[in-house]
C-alpha cells in the first residue's frame, strides 16, 4: 500500500529523508509537534540530536526559536544612537556639498545638472524651507534665524573663491615699485553680495519689529471659512488678519505704512539686482529657436498695433488690457520679452542675409524695442509677485556662470520674501478697510499692484546703486518699532502742549512722519 505525502505528514515526529543517505551532513525536514496540535518545522543534519531535545544557544537551530530574542550587536546600537541625534554641522556640510558636486544626481552617473544650477536650486530650496511658512507679520523663531544664517553662509562661501586678476603695486627689496597681478573677488560679486546681505538682514529686522504690536491678530483657517474664502480666494490656507471693530489706531496705521514703504524699497533694490543679473546672462539657443520670425506674431495683431502707433502712452496701453489674473500678466510679459529678443536679433542681422531680416527700418525697430522695454519695466514694478517668465527660466536653467547663479537666486528669494511681507501688510490694511467700508469684502481682490499711479514711465529698469542709495536714505527714518514710534509721538505731543497753539492730533502725526 502506497501512502501519500499528506498521509505521512500526519504521523508525529516523522523524519522525511532524501532518496539516499549520501552522508551524515545531508539535511532532513523535521515536523516537530508543538502544544495545541501545531507543528514546528526545523531543518537538522543527519546524525544530530533528536528533535525532542532542547537546543542550546550554542547549537545550530537555536536562532529559529521564536520565544527567544536575538542579541543585538554593539555596532547596531551605535548606529541607532546616531540616527536619533540631530546631524552635526560637519555632516550637514558634507551632505550639501556632496549634492552640489554630484549635480543632484545621487546615482553618481554624471547625468546631473550643472554646478551653477545645482547651487541655484540649493539656495532656492533653503529659502523655501525657512521662509515658506511665513504667513504672519511676526518675528522668525531663533532656530529658523540661526539655520538660515548658517546655511546661507555655507552656500555663499563659494563666491569667496570666484576671483579675477587685477594689477597692484608692490615695493621690491631695493625700494622700487613693481606692478604685479593679484587676485580679488570678482567685481559683480564684490559689489552685490554685501548689498544682498544687507537687504537680507533688513527684511529679518522688519519682521522683528512686529513683536510689540497688539492691534491686529490672526485667526486659523478653520475659523470663519466663509469670510476667508471670499478674502483669500486661491490662497485659502493663509490665516486671516483681524483688527478691532473700530479699526487700527492712527498711530498704528501710520507706523504700518512706514514699514510698508521700507519693505517696498528693499523689494525694489532686490528686483534691480535680479534684473541686472538676468540681463547679463546669455539667451539660450533653444529659446531663440522656439520664437516666431517677427514681433507681430509674438505680440498678436492688437498689441502690435498699439505699440507701433505714432503716439504711444504706456500707461494708457496697460489700462486697456485685462490684467486681473497672474496668468494674464505673465502671458503679456512672455509676449513682450519674446518681441524684444526678436527685434534685437533683427537689428544684429540688419544686413538682410539672415532669416531674421525684415523690411522694417532700423530706426522704427529701435523705437518699438524701447516701447516694449518700457511696458516690461512697468509690469515688473506694478506686479512684483508674478512668477518667472519663460525667458528667465530658460536663462537660469542653461546658465553656466556660478557667480551669476548665486546672485540671481539670492536676489530672487529676497525679492520673494519682501513681496510676502508686503502682502501680509496689505492683508492688515484690507482688514482695517473692512471696518470702514464692509462692502469691500464682496469685491474680488486683484493681484498686488505696487503704486500704479506713481510709477514713472522708465524705459530701463533702475540700477541697483540708485535703489540702494534710496534705501540708505530711508533706513534711519523708518528704523522704529511700534513702541518706539508711539513713545516718540507722545514726546512730540508733550512738546506741542508747551506752546500757545498745541495743534491737532493730525498735526502731531504729520510731524512724526
Amino acid at each position: 500500500m502506497v501512502r501519500s505525502f499528506e498521509q505521512e505528514r500526519e504521523r508525529p515526529g516523522l523524519l522525511v529523508k532524501g532518496t539516499a543517505d549520501i552522508n551524515r551532513q545531508a539535511h532532513s525536514l523535521i515536523l516537530d509537534p508543538v502544544g495545541g496540535g501545531e507543528e514546528r518545522t526545523l531543518w537538522r543534519s543527519q546524525g544530530s540530536r533528536a528533535p525532542s531535545e532542547k537546543l542550546s544557544e550554542n547549537q545550530i537551530g537555536w536562532s529559529l526559536k521564536k520565544e527567544e530574542k536575538t542579541p543585538k550587536s554593539r555596532l547596531s546600537k551605535d548606529i541607532a544612537n546616531l540616527r536619533d541625534r540631530p546631524p552635526s554641522d560637519t555632516e550637514l556640510i558634507k551632505e550639501r556639498f556632496a549634492k552640489l558636486l554630484l549635480g543632484e544626481d545621487m546615482s553618481g552617473g554624471g547625468k546631473g545638472v550643472s554646478s551653477a544650477l545645482a547651487l541655484s536650486n540649493a539656495i532656492t530650496n533653503l529659502a523655501a524651507s525657512v521662509f515658506g511658512e511665513q504667513w504672519k507679520l511676526e518675528p522668525m523663531s531663533a532656530e529658523r534665524k540661526a539655520r538660515w544664517r548658517k546655511e546661507i553662509d555655507w552656500l555663499l562661501s563659494v563666491t569667496d573663491h570666484i576671483v579675477e586678476f587685477v594689477p597692484s603695486q608692490q615695493i621690491s627689496k631695493d625700494g622700487t615699485n613693481v606692478e604685479i597681478m593679484v587676485t580679488r573677488q570678482r567685481t559683480d560679486l564684490h559689489m552685490n553680495i554685501p548689498a544682498l546681505r544687507k537687504l537680507d538682514a533688513m527684511l529679518i529686522d522688519y519682521l522683528d519689529r512686529f513683536k510689540d504690536q497688539n492691534e491686529f491678530w490672526y485667526v486659523s483657517k478653520d475659523e470663519e471659512e466663509g469670510e476667508k474664502g471670499s478674502r483669500q480666494g486661491d490662497k485659502w490656507w493663509l490665516p486671516t488678519a483681524k483688527v478691532p471693530p473700530q479699526g487700527l489706531s492712527d498711530v498704528s496705521r501710520k507706523w504700518l505704512q512706514f514699514q510698508k514703504d521700507s519693505v517696498n524699497q528693499v523689494l525694489k533694490a532686490a528686483m534691480a539686482i535680479n534684473a541686472q543679473v538676468l540681463s547679463e546672462m546669455e539667451i539660450p539657443e533653444n529659446y531663440i529657436e522656439s520664437l516666431p520670425k517677427n514681433g507681430r506674431a509674438s505680440l498678436g495683431d492688437s498689441i502690435y498695433r498699439s505699440i507701433t502707433v505714432d503716439f504711444f502712452d504706456p500707461e494708457q496701453f496697460l489700462s486697456t488690457l485685462d490684467l486681473s489674473t497672474e496668468h494674464k500678466i505673465l502671458d503679456l510679459k512672455n509676449r513682450i520679452e519674446a518681441s524684444i529678443v526678436i527685434w534685437r536679433r533683427k537689428m544684429i542681422h540688419k544686413d538682410g542675409k539672415s532669416s531674421w531680416g525684415s523690411a522694417v527700418s532700423l530706426e522704427k525697430r529701435e523705437l518699438f524695442e524701447e516701447r516694449a522695454e518700457t511696458i516690461l519695466v512697468l509690469l515688473k514694478q506694478r506686479f512684483p509677485g508674478i512668477p518667472q517668465s519663460v525667458l528667465d527660466i530658460s536663462k537660469i536653467q542653461f546658465n553656466r556662470d556660478v557667480g551669476q547663479s548665486v546672485l540671481e537666486s539670492y536676489s530672487r528669494i529676497l525679492e520673494s520674501l519682501a513681496f510676502t511681507i508686503l502682502s501680509r501688510i496689505e492683508d492688515v490694511f484690507y482688514a482695517d478697510s473692512l471696518t470702514q467700508n464692509p462692502t469691500e469684502a464682496e469685491v474680488e481682490r486683484r493681484p498686488y499692484c505696487a503704486n500704479p499711479t506713481s510709477t514713472s514711465p522708465l524705459s530701463k529698469f533702475p540700477s541697483p546703486g540708485e535703489e540702494m542709495e534710496k534705501l540708505d536714505a530711508m533706513e534711519n527714518e523708518h528704523a522704529l518699532t511700534l513702541s518706539d514710534f508711539m513713545g516718540w509721538n507722545i514726546e512730540q505731543e508733550a512738546d506741542m502742549k508747551k506752546t500757545d497753539d498745541p495743534g491737532s492730533l493730525e498735526d502731531i502725526l504729520g510731524n512724526g512722519a
